[in-house]
């Protein structure tokens, strides 16, 4: 199945996206070894509002513009270790949950709150399942401990976030034309 290349639409909100991400990183609780952030906000919307392939293209953009040394990453960090680091998995974690929420929201109808719920709640498993996985192995952690402080502070704001975003996606969804 041969899919047609993007629109300059579609990558001009590509764009946004990952700005709105790297905007996202400074929106945050900081709790050790991995802050709480909104940028998992801006990614459920991404893949959402976007599709899975701009959407994931939109958090490959933010990762892009951190690896390249613009300080986007939580807590104000830059730089291509950051990606090898306790919490570079999540950042891969937006691009595949990204891409995860746009394909499962894809298709002839639009989505409705639910199917947006649970889209929007898989891609974040994938997310959490690549942070976790890549804490784990960089901080030395067993699972316990790993989803005891990468995952667990997050679920109640997650689930905030994942209602939120489902609630704006239906709103903006008729305005955002690719």
């Amino acid at each position: 199945m041969r899919q047609n290349p993007p629109s300059l639409r579609g990558l001009a909100y590509a764009s946004m996206f990952g700005a709105l991400t790297a905007a996202g990183a400074f929106m945050m609780i900081p709790l050790p070894p991995v802050p709480i952030t909104m940028q998992d906000f801006f990614v459920s919307l991404a893949g959402a509002l976007l599709g899975g392939y701009l959407g994931a293209m939109s958090q490959v953009v933010y990762i892009l513009l951190g690896v390249i040394g613009l300080p986007v990453f939580a807590g104000g960090k830059a730089g291509f270790g950051v990606l090898l680091g306790p919490t570079g998995g999540y950042l891969i974690g937006f691009v595949v949950g990204a891409y995860v929420i746009g394909r499962m929201t894809a298709g002839k109808d639009r989505p409705g709150f639910w199917r947006l719920i649970a889209a929007m709640t898989v891609g974040h498993v994938f997310l959490y399942a690549l942070g976790i996985g890549q804490l784990m192995v960089v901080a030395k952690l067993t699972l316990a401990k790993a989803l005891a402080v990468g995952l667990i502070p997050t679920i109640p704001g997650g689930i905030l976030k994942i209602v939120m975003a489902a609630m704006i996606c239906i709103k903006v969804r008729e305005h955002v034309k690719l």
